[in-house]
């Protein structure tokens, strides 16, 4: 079961594990679902979601992009820039 909503964040800029928490509740409150039913819904624990909406720092990465991808939230990850002069291999 997937829910679309989206979620504006500023490009290039780091996101702190409260604030990954803060967005995902927002979005599931916004989608009108129970931390029982996100769970359920991303194929997680129950606890699971309790602890990354509280923004426990040590929370799975897999299961982090479950819950946000059953969310319809998207995850993009942008590499630097190459430095001006760098050598490619």
């Amino acid at each position: 079961m997937l829910f679309y909503r989206s979620v504006n964040i500023m490009a290039k800029r780091t996101l702190t594990p409260a604030e990954i928490g803060d967005i995902v509740r927002t979005t599931r409150k916004a989608v009108g679902l129970r931390q029982d039913e996100l769970a359920g819904a991303s194929g997680v624990g129950l606890r699971f979601i309790v602890d990354l909406e509280a923004g426990k720092p040590t929370a799975q990465i897999g299961k982090t992009l479950q819950v946000l991808a059953a969310l319809g939230c998207s995850f993009d990850i942008v590499a630097p820039p190459e430095p001006k002069g760098a050598r490619k291999a």
